[in-house]
């Protein structure tokens, strides 16, 4: 079921390219990818990666969203005092979404899908389905402002084997600022209010172009889930320095 829903999201994005007409499809994709290593007293190692692949046609705007994160850490073990590696987070994410033009520039008819598999989060698995409206509210040379909103279904698995599910209402945000030619900011903001739970989702970033295709990145990524079990925190963050190479 979980599986199922993200695919009606993808599946809708695919099926949109092949019902326009227009011969001018245009892909704009960005893979990232970043990793630590530390060592001495504190041992360990984390690897964060990235591919966003959006597609602009004449009646669809597309976006594929991979990215997965892990990280190890060396412990002592107590009862045999041996140092041992142990995975300490392990998360992946994949999500799309198909939007339909609307005759006002910038308004859109969209449906979107998610599916996360968080093997050390609040949620071992989370899936959203939701479907809305967006505009851009903000748009000037430099700077520019889209939000959507919309009713949706959530479904997830906590870490104590319980399974959730219900209706949600889904509102986003995106703000992106051209510093310079070389220099842009980001700014990214979800909420998927429930009643069993509230997800919400934020990303700071700033990138600094180094040649045409690549771009160095530095953020700060925020998740919140409102109701969490006792042995979990509500608030789990995440900052990376990653090399992107656009396509």
């Amino acid at each position: 079921m979980k599986y199922s829903l993200v695919a009606a999201a993808l599946v809708a994005g695919s099926f949109s390219a092949i019902a326009d007409d227009s011969s001018d499809k245009v892909w704009t994709t960005s893979a990232e990818l970043g990793a630590i290593t530390t060592s001495g007293n504190t041992v360990g190692t984390s690897i964060t990666g990235k591919i966003d692949a959006k597609q602009e046609l004449q009646q669809w705007s597309n976006q594929y969203i991979f990215s997965a994160f892990f990280k190890e850490d060396e412990k002592t073990d107590d009862d045999s005092g041996e140092k041992v590696t142990e995975r300490s987070a392990e998360r992946y994410l994949i999500s799309g979404k198909a939007a339909y033009k609307l005759d006002n520039e910038f308004d859109k008819l969209f449906v979107f899908g998610s599916y996360t598999d968080d093997k050390f989060g609040a949620y071992l698995k989370y899936t959203t389905v939701a479907v809305g409206y967006g505009t851009r509210i903000y748009n000037t040379e430099d700077k520019s402002l889209d939000v959507e909103i919309g009713p949706g279904y959530f479904s997830g698995e906590r870490s104590t084997g319980e399974t959730e599910n219900g209706m949600i209402v889904r509102g986003a945000a995106a703000f992106k600022w051209a510093i310079s030619e070389s220099a842009s900011f980001g700014q990214t903001l979800s909420v998927e209010y429930g009643e069993d739970n509230t997800r919400t989702i934020a990303e700071t970033s700033l990138l600094a172009k180094i040649n045409g295709s690549l771009q160095m990145k530095a953020a700060f990524l925020v998740q919140n889930d409102s109701d969490v079990p006792a042995d979990k925190k509500k608030t789990d963050t995440q900052t990376s320095l990653t090399l992107v190479y656009s396509f």
